[in-house]
């Protein structure tokens, strides 16, 4: 059972196999920057965005590391 109660039509679809069982969540990141990022329950495909451009997990890892202080 599902706790979800917004309507199907308006839940994120995988870009990879086509189904609607996606979490999808709006973090900042280390850096400030604002990415998107959702993971299909199905095909397990995980992706982040940032102004609608894809980002890889590099440069995601790169903006969320945390710097020491000297």
């Amino acid at each position: 059972m599902s706790l979800v109660t917004a309507p199907a039509r308006s839940l994120a679809i995988c870009t990879t196999c086509a189904g609607n069982r996606v979490t999808s969540i709006t973090m900042t990141l280390t850096d400030g920057s604002s990415v998107d990022f959702a993971s299909c329950h199905g095909c397990e495909r995980r992706s982040w965005t940032q102004g609608g451009r894809a980002l890889d997990i590099a440069t995601v890892l790169v903006k969320a590391k945390k710097h020491k202080v000297a």
